[in-house]
C-alpha cells in the first residue's frame, strides 16, 4: 500500500535535486548565447535573440586556442604518467611485497593530506632550481628553470597519490593464484602484469584517466603561480581575462565556461562505464 507513495516521494525528491544541481548550467547555457546588451535586461532561460558572437569574442579576447594547447599537453602528460607509473605502483603494493612495503605506502598515502597550499613554496622552487633548463647550470642556479613552461606546469601532475592508492585497492581485490600459476610457468614479473593483470585493469585505467585528466584540467592554482605568460597560460587562466577588468563580459565568460568544460564532459562520458565499475571495484578490498 505504501510502496507506489514511498516511490512518488523519492521521484519527486530526486527531481528536486536535479533541477537544482542543472538550474546553474541551464543559466549558464542560456547566457553564452543570450547578446550582451540583453544578458541581465529579462530573466528568460531561452533567449529571445540566441547569438553566437559570445563564443568569438571568447575565443579571441581570452586566445583560448593556446590554452586549449597548453592544457591539453600537460593533461595528456599527467595522463600517461599515471596510467603508467601510478598503476604500476599500485601493482607492486598489492602483489609484489617488499620490505617495508606497508610503511612507505602509508607513509605515501598521509602525503594526501597535506594542504597543497604547503607544497606550493617547494614546488615552485623544484621548477625555478630545475637544473640545466631556463638557463640553469648543473645546480640550478642562473636562470628561471621551469617556470613559465609546460613542464614547470606538468611538474605537480606527473604521479598522483590517489591514483596509487586506488591502483593499490584495485589489484589487492584481483586473485593472486593467477600470478602464482604464472611464476610456475616462468613467466617473469613484467609479463605476469602486462598479460594477466592489465586486461582485467580496463575499469582502473579508466578511472585513473578521468581523475587524471579533471584534476589537471580544473586546477586554478599552481598554473596561476607558475605561469606568467600566455606561452604557458591553461584554460582556467584564460577564462580569469574576462574577470579581470571592471567591466565584466558575462556573455563572453559563459561562453569560455562552457567551451573549457566540454573536454571533462566527453571524457567522463566516453569513460563513464569503466570509471563506474573502476569507483566500486576499487573499493571492495583494502
Amino acid at each position: 500500500m505504501n510502496r507506489p507513495r514511498s516511490n512518488a516521494y523519492r521521484f519527486v525528491i530526486l527531481a528536486v535535486a536535479t533541477a537544482l544541481v542543472l538550474l546553474p548550467f541551464v543559466w549558464m547555457v542560456s547566457l553564452a548565447f543570450t547578446p550582451e546588451e540583453d544578458a541581465f535586461a529579462s530573466v528568460h532561460l531561452i533567449p529571445d535573440n540566441p547569438t553566437l558572437d559570445n563564443f568569438v569574442a571568447a575565443v579571441q579576447a581570452a586566445n583560448l586556442g593556446r590554452a586549449f594547447v597548453n592544457s591539453a599537453v600537460v593533461t595528456l602528460l599527467a595522463v600517461l604518467t599515471n596510467c603508467l607509473i601510478a598503476v604500476l605502483a599500485g601493482y607492486a603494493f598489492a602483489h609484489l611485497p617488499f620490505p617495508g612495503a606497508k610503511v612507505v605506502f602509508y607513509a605515501l598515502i598521509s602525503t594526501a593530506a597535506i594542504p597543497v597550499s604547503v607544497t606550493l613554496i617547494p614546488l615552485f622552487l623544484m621548477a625555478k632550481n630545475f637544473p640545466l633548463a631556463g638557463g640553469n647550470d648543473v645546480f640550478g642556479d642562473g636562470g628561471s628553470g621551469l617556470l613559465d613552461s609546460l613542464g614547470g606546469l606538468a611538474i605537480p601532475y606527473l604521479i598522483g597519490t590517489m591514483n596509487i592508492f586506488v591502483s593499490r585497492q584495485y589489484f589487492s581485490s584481483l586473485d593472486r593464484d593467477f600470478a602464482e600459476a604464472a611464476r610456475i610457468d616462468g613467466a617473469s614479473e613484467l609479463r605476469i602484469f602486462t598479460r594477466i593483470y592489465l586486461p582485467m585493469a580496463r575499469p582502473l585505467i579508466a578511472l585513473v584517466a578521468v581523475f587524471s585528466f579533471t584534476s589537471v584540467w580544473d586546477d586554478f592554482l599552481w598554473p596561476l603561480v607558475v605561469s606568467t605568460s600566455e606561452r604557458s597560460t591553461t584554460v582556467q587562466l584564460a577564462i580569469t581575462t574576462f574577470t579581470s577588468s571592471g567591466n565584466v563580459k558575462y556573455g563572453a565568460l559563459m561562453a569560455a565556461t562552457i567551451l573549457v568544460s566540454i573536454p571533462v564532459l566527453l571524457i567522463f562520458l566516453i569513460n563513464q562505464r569503466g570509471f563506474i565499475s573502476g569507483l566500486t571495484d576499487g573499493g571492495t578490498k583494502g
